[in-house]
């Protein structure tokens, strides 16, 4: 649905993004990660058209964007950075305006996306007596209007508390089931994106530090409980089949290693298996891991 293909962009003679590739598929929600200044703004803009790739080219459901930007854009709806409204009118009449600068929708059209954004109740309410969090809803709301075929979403739990941010959490799961909505979703909150994101693209410094499913590369964590536990833990780590030990029993495999290898020389060093399992990654590990990488990479 996205395909970005070896965009390069610099600004005053810096880099900003290196050659760049990846593709968002149909119907995914797909994390784009990286710390600040590691070119996630500049790849959203040129998705959106506001900034022209020194090379390279992206296009969203088959149109070029800086080729054919209005068959581009027809199709995205995007909450990105901060987003700007008439403060002294109200939720309401800012989203007629907007929305009127495409086209006027039906007034049902427009209650129902409120609704879904939960907003309901304050959107009589002039924007300058909102929140921080209630203008993040009322962006998401803008965005979605009409309801778009592909979503891109910056940070869109910022200023929100905890009930918030699981009530937006669901939103993006339901646009996506029954909507088929394509989403790709920009945030620090890993744990958000671990919720939300099987698949995620990861930048350092404008290079892609990670891209594909997260959850089957990266680091390979195990958990171990014997009658022995932690002398179970040295055992295998002075044997080079642990790398890191960790609290609660869990350790990380050697690159060399696998779960029967290890299970297989506890038993022929008389320790008694209560347990043994592999530990699903964790993203702040992979994320963590493939910035590491490319720095190490970079300046070898």
């Amino acid at each position: 649905m996205i395909r970005i293909e070896g965009i390069a962009k610099k600004f005053g003679g810096r880099p900003a993004l290196h050659p760049l590739s990846f593709e968002v598929r149909r119907g995914e929600i797909f994390g784009l990660l990286g710390h600040n200044g590691a070119g996630k703004s500049t790849t959203i803009g040129i998705l959106l058209g506001q900034i022209y790739p020194d090379s390279g080219q992206a296009s969203i459901g088959g149109c070029n964007v800086h080729q054919d930007r209005h068959g581009a854009l027809s199709r995205l709806g995007a909450l990105f950075e901060a987003p700007a409204f008439y403060n002294e009118l109200s939720g309401w009449t800012n989203l007629r305006i907007l929305t009127a600068y495409s086209r006027p929708l039906p007034r049902k059209q427009l209650e129902a996306t409120v609704e879904m954004v939960g907003l309901s109740g304050r959107i009589g309410d002039r924007v300058s007596r909102y929140s921080h969090g209630m203008r993040q809803r009322l962006a998401l709301a803008q965005a979605l209007l009409p309801l778009p075929e592909v979503l891109i979403l910056d940070e869109p739990t910022e200023g929100l508390d905890p009930e918030g941010i699981h009530e937006i959490r669901n939103l993006i799961l339901r646009l996506n089931r029954e909507h088929g909505m394509t989403i790709v979703l920009c945030s620090h909150l890993l744990t958000e994106v671990e919720h939300l994101c099987p698949r995620l693209v990861i930048l350092r410094e404008g290079r892609r530090a990670f891209y594909g499913q997260w959850r089957e590369g990266g680091v390979r964590r195990v958990r171990l409980a014997t009658d022995r536990t932690d002398d179970s833990l040295a055992l295998l780590q002075r044997q080079g089949l642990l790398t890191e030990l960790f609290p609660g029993g869990e350790a990380l495999l050697s690159a060399a290693a696998n779960i029967p290898e290890i299970a297989s020389y506890l038993v022929q060093a008389g320790h008694r298996i209560e347990a043994i399992g592999r530990v699903e990654n964790r993203l702040e590990e992979v994320y963590l891991r493939a910035l590491q990488d490319v720095k190490e990479e970079s300046s070898a």
